[in-house]
């Protein structure tokens, strides 16, 4: 497919909370007056996304416009539909943290993200499954679930990215231990208070890298994994925090095509922002399963990637 074409049928979805964004209204009016003909459909509540893709028919590009939450909605959408049937992904970033389209270096201003949905290069890339849920850019277990699942909107809004990390601080006074195991293919972590983040892309909560070696066309996930660390080892954990190794005692790094954790108790876990509740999870890369459109020399795609499109 040349994703260069003119005229082109697009389905744009937008998160209703961004409805009144006057720069993409012009964006969009501008790419109509080049030939293409985008329809868009306005989310109003939890679901609209995922159905919106089921019902927009045969369509050259699908566009997620909105944040993570919204992009893990169309994604959800899409993996309904069979390999064939599944449109080219484009995103138009337009939420608070936007991790996904960051790390993959999309621009932040509409205008110049629709011109690169529209003219940019297609490439295959992973999605992450857990259990039946699914999840483009990073899935958090623990700690880190929790920071998100209990920051309110409203902190969102005053705040942006920055709402993490103070509601991270109010927390982090008050975490619970969590007793679980953390299964690789080669490897069982078990332990009180493990927190773990599995990776498809490489950053989450508004810019953490929290899976620097991550790539989305590798066919894995990269697993970051923290036990609880007693005071005394600080700087030991912080010197396996740089190291970034699958042999750390606190904390260990693993690119693996699954994973699964097992808990006590149904803990939070945290998908592209949406947060839901597991006492057993398997996680799964399932390789090259969608299209999505990327700027030049995008940073998360392997280097054999990269040099065969320069």
């Amino acid at each position: 497919m040349d994703t260069r074409a003119r005229s082109r049928k697009v389905q744009l979805i937008l998160n209703g909370k961004a409805a009144g964004h006057d720069a993409l209204r012009t964006a969009v009016a501008r790419q109509r007056a080049v030939g293409h003909r985008i329809k868009v459909r306005v989310t109003r509540e939890k679901g609209d996304a995922r159905r919106f893709v089921a019902e927009a028919g045969e369509v050259d590009l699908l566009i997620g416009a909105g944040g993570d939450g919204t992009l893990n909605e169309v994604v959800h959408g899409l993996m309904d539909l069979s390999m064939v049937a599944r449109p080219v992904l484009g995103v138009v970033p337009l939420g608070t943290a936007n991790d996904f389209a960051t790390g993959c270096g999309i621009p932040r201003d509409p205008e110049a993200a629709l011109a690169l949905c529209m003219e940019g290069e297609e490439v295959s890339i992973d999605v992450g499954k857990a259990n039946e849920h699914w999840f483009l850019n990073a899935a958090s277990i623990g700690f880190g679930a929790e920071v998100t699942a209990t920051t309110p909107p409203e902190l969102k809004r005053l705040l942006g990215p920055a709402a993490y990390t103070v509601m991270g601080a109010i927390l982090a006074t008050n975490v619970r231990h969590y007793q679980g195991r953390l299964t690789l293919p080669d490897r069982e972590i078990k332990g009180p208070g493990p927190m773990a983040i599995v990776g498809n892309g490489r950053q989450t909560g508004g810019g953490v890298q929290v899976a620097p070696r991550a790539r989305i066309d590798d066919g894995l996930l990269d697993v970051l994994a923290i036990r609880d660390i007693p005071a005394i080892a600080l700087l030991t954990a912080a010197r396996e925090l740089q190291e970034l190794s699958p042999d750390g005692e606190y904390i260990s790094y693993s690119q693996t095509p699954w994973a699964e954790v097992y808990t006590e108790e149904a803990i939070p876990v945290n998908l592209d922002g949406e947060p839901v509740r597991f006492s057993s999870v398997r996680y799964e890369a399932v390789a090259r399963a969608i299209r999505l459109i990327v700027p030049p020399n995008c940073p998360l795609l392997s280097a054999t990637v990269k040099g065969s499109r320069c």
